[in-house]
């Protein structure tokens, strides 16, 4: 794996939600060990409230939301030629069947471009992504998912080598020129990409998927892992939208 890559990988996971309480919680372990008791309480406790924060449906909720209401669902009349699903998460475990195989939000953002492939005649889907810690890329995951629910190969254009959203960017500007086209992402994850793709010059519409946001109930809520897991997955957003900003 690319040594920068790798990097990267690291510092994101010591600056989102479940790194971060980790890292505290540790770091409060290690000063009770060394007796260094105001210290310890002032880590262990950040680590506690921070948990109970992001855990918070009310809190994780407006995390997500703010990102997710940026662009609105797709409405399928766009005159385009190209499909852009961009990559996610996946396994190759044999025993599973492929929609099982390729995770929540990647079988969403294959949906979502099928359908739009099936109401606008004469497009073709780009795939990309690469294997992570499999011996198959995501990208092609994707386009065997896509094949199975009876996609033509033929419409099926698969990039194995992206690693990240901006190389997943490289790669379609090569595809599609200044031809317009529709990118399908999750909706936490599409302004992002937009700034990204647009920083390019690329002429994209956006078809936003797998919506995690819910509607407001009330404040009485006990914390969860689906609030953490969604607090997690935006904040990882933000950090993404404010590295690109800090690159210009």
């Amino acid at each position: 794996m690319d040594i920068g890559f790798l990097l990267k990988k690291i510092i994101t996971f010591f600056v989102e939600p479940l790194g971060l309480i980790i890292t505290l919680f540790f770091i409060g372990l290690l000063l009770l060990f060394l007796k260094k008791y105001r210290l310890s309480k002032l880590s262990l406790g950040a680590s506690f409230i921070f948990l109970l924060l992001f855990s918070y449906e009310p809190f994780s909720n407006a995390l997500v939301k703010n990102l997710e209401e940026q662009y609105p669902k797709y409405a399928y009349n766009a005159d385009i030629k190209y499909i852009h699903v961009l990559g996610s998460g996946h396994n190759t475990d044999k025993s599973q069947p492929i929609s099982s195989n390729i995770g929540d939000a990647g079988i969403k953002r294959v949906l979502e471009g099928i359908l739009i492939h099936k109401n606008i005649s004469g497009t073709k889907l780009i795939f990309t992504g690469y294997e992570g810690d499999t011996n198959t890329s995501n990208a092609q995951m994707n386009a065997n998912l896509a094949m199975a629910l009876g996609v033509n190969k033929d419409d099926i254009i698969i990039g194995k080598e992206p690693k990240d959203t901006m190389e997943e960017a490289y790669f379609t500007k090569n595809i599609v020129g200044e031809d317009a086209f529709v990118l399908v992402t999750s909706a936490t994850h599409m302004p992002r990409s937009m700034e990204l793709f647009k920083s390019l010059g690329l002429n994209l519409v956006a078809a936003p998927s797998a919506f995690y946001k819910k509607e407001f109930d009330g404040y009485m809520k006990v914390p969860n892992v689906y609030s953490l897991k969604n607090s997690q997955m935006a904040i990882h957003e933000y950090i993404g939208i404010l590295w690109n900003k800090l690159r210009k």
